[in-house]
C-alpha cells in the first residue's frame, strides 16, 4: 500500500530530475523519471535500483535490499531502500535518486537479448509461399 500523501511528497521532491510518473505494480508503485523504471515505494518506503556500478554505496550507507516472498521462499531484487536521513534533506534524496536514474539507464543501454524465432508454427514447418522464385 502506499500512501497518496507520500507519493504527493516524493513527485514533488523527485520533480528536479524530470517528469515523474507512477505505476501501480505487484502491491506497490514503480516510480518512472523521464520515462526510466529506477525506483519502487512499498508500504510508504522507497527504494532506488542499484547495479553493479552503484550497489556498494547503497550497502555502505546500510540500505536494505528490497525483498519479496515467492512459494515460500526470501527473493531479492536489486533496489534498496533509501537511508531514513535522505526522506528529510531533499538534496540528499535527489542524490540517491540519480544513483537510481544512473542504474536504470545502464540497464536501458544494454543490447537486448532476442530469442531465436522458430521456423515452424504448431511443431510443422511452414509452407513455401507459391510466388517463391526458389520453387
Amino acid at each position: 500500500m502506499v500512501s497518496p500523501d507520500f507519493l504527493s511528497y516524493l513527485s514533488d521532491v523527485l520533480a528536479p530530475l524530470g517528469s515523474v510518473r507512477s505505476k501501480r505494480m505487484f502491491g506497490g508503485v514503480g516510480i518512472y523519471i523521464d520515462g526510466l523504471f529506477c525506483a519502487i515505494i512499498l508500504d510508504d518506503c522507497l527504494y532506488f535500483k542499484a547495479d553493479d556500478d552503484n550497489e556498494a554505496q547503497f550497502r555502505a550507507a546500510h540500505c536494505v535490499q528490497f525483498t519479496y516472498q515467492k512459494l515460500g521462499e526470501t527473493c531479492a531484487l536489486r533496489y534498496y531502500r533509501v537511508p531514513d536521513e535522505a526522506m528529510d534533506d531533499a538534496s540528499d534524496m535527489l542524490r540517491w535518486a540519480r544513483l537510481g536514474m544512473a542504474a536504470a539507464l545502464r540497464k536501458q543501454a544494454q543490447p537486448q537479448t532476442k530469442k531465436k524465432k522458430s521456423s515452424s508454427v504448431g511443431g510443422k514447418r511452414r509452407a513455401a509461399r507459391v510466388d517463391d522464385p526458389s520453387r
